[in-house]
């Protein structure tokens, strides 16, 4: 099931738990806007190329739209608005005043010069510049994008509407980006499993974690489980996989990783297929690259007694099935991962502000954001006799639901 399909299932769950009028729950599932925009430039050896870009605007009814722009091969309308959709719920789900969007430019960045991925985005930027703004639709970085191209966003944006620089978020922080950005989105997850993990009666030291994706959010997530006692027992990214069932070094993983661009070579385990390492034995799994990984294929196999989704979109509904069926509990995405957007909030906040909170407030307001979260979701799953991922999605779809209606729908 592609994540648009299961997405919208998930949602029409939720819809039927929470009772919502029908015109109300297709009203909540249409995209306020999609965008797509051809961006023409000229590549480096003078030569011209075309790339497409995509916009998603998915809901409105809780602030301005939010939401991350990804460079990537596969970058396909279902996707962007599968991810936009997501991306409304996980807003509300984390109790900030914002709406999801997505969006995307179908390319492999890695083929491209920095020059040329300038021109790229600088073109986007002008193609959809009169449809984004500070109180509209504020992008972040995703997959492939990162605060270099925040800052070029910026700056071309600035250029039509004067410096603005709460229209996006995840800059430099020489732009007015926020301290502890970077590390938010593993942070949050580690603020998640001590939340979920506290309800079991455990803590995260002594904990056997398996993390399947080792860039941004899955190495600040090692690095900070292993500061407090938690042993990282394998590791994987785009180039490979490693084991050391007594705990891999992550500081000198962290190290490797930064010096060979990648897990593998690291003399501190043994390697091993990549594609195994979601069944390796463990206490917590965290999927923290690509979605759909975990599915009915490899769910029978899986060891863990918790999946904490750092990834969007990593388990198929099927898998989900199977998982409730063996007593997995699956800490869903649209909570697990939300420390990002959480960060995101309040680098905004900073910059509508003109006033930079120092990194101990940052961490400190972003755990009482996660803590919150967590006992919001559990409480609708105690409301609605439901598992996190339902208690999480109908959180999230009642708290929209309800702005659309007071704010007036149907008028």
């Amino acid at each position: 099931m592609n994540a648009l399909a299961a997405t919208n299932r998930n949602f029409k769950l939720a819809a039927r738990l929470l009772g919502l009028d029908s015109k109300l729950e297709k009203s909540l599932l249409i995209p306020f806007r999609e965008i797509k925009v051809e961006c023409t430039i000229p590549k480096d050896d003078g030569t011209l190329a075309s790339f497409v870009g995509f916009r998603v605007q998915h809901d409105n009814a809780r602030g301005p739209m939010k939401g991350g722009i990804r460079y990537h091969p596969e970058v396909d309308p279902d996707e962007v608005n599968a991810l936009a959709q997501l991306m409304t719920w996980k807003t509300a789900v984390a109790n900030i005043p914002y709406g999801g969007a997505k969006g995307g430019i179908g390319c492999d960045p890695g083929e491209l010069s920095i020059s040329e991925l300038e021109r790229l985005t600088r073109v986007f930027t002008q193609k959809i510049h009169d449809l984004i703004g500070v109180h509209t639709d504020v992008p972040a970085p995703d997959m492939g994008t990162n605060p270099q191209t925040m800052a070029w966003i910026l700056d071309e944006y600035s250029k039509f509407h004067g410096y603005s620089p709460a229209v996006v978020t995840g800059k430099p922080t020489d732009l007015g980006g926020s301290l502890g950005r970077d590390a938010a989105t593993g942070r949050g997850v580690l603020f998640a499993t001590e939340a979920l993990l506290h309800e079991h009666g455990k803590s995260i030291a002594g904990q056997r974690f398996v993390i399947q994706g080792f860039g941004n959010v899955g190495s600040w997530a090692a690095q900070l489980i292993s500061e407090i006692g938690g042993k990282v027992v394998a590791a994987s990214d785009i180039t490979g996989a490693v084991k050391n069932s007594k705990g891999l070094d992550i500081p000198s993983l962290l190290k490797h990783v930064k010096e060979n661009r990648g897990v593998k070579g690291f003399h501190g385990g043994d390697p091993i297929d990549p594609s195994a390492i979601l069944v390796e034995e463990c206490d917590i799994l965290i999927p923290a690259a690509l979605g759909g990984v975990i599915n009915r294929e490899n769910a029978n196999d899986i060891k863990a007694k918790f999946i904490i989704e750092a990834a969007n979109h990593p388990t198929d509904p099927e898998a989900d099935e199977i998982l409730a069926k063996k007593g997995v509990v699956i800490l869903p995405d649209i909570f697990a991962n939300s420390g990002g957007v959480t960060v995101s909030y309040f680098e905004w906040v900073q910059n509508i502000q003109g006033f930079m909170w120092d990194e101990e407030k940052v961490n400190h307001e972003l755990k009482t954001y996660m803590t919150k979260g967590f006992k919001d979701v559990k409480a609708m799953c105690k409301t609605h006799n439901c598992d996190l991922r339902m208690g999480a999605f109908t959180l999230g779809v009642n708290r929209v639901a309800r702005a659309t209606v007071l704010r007036g729908w149907e008028a």
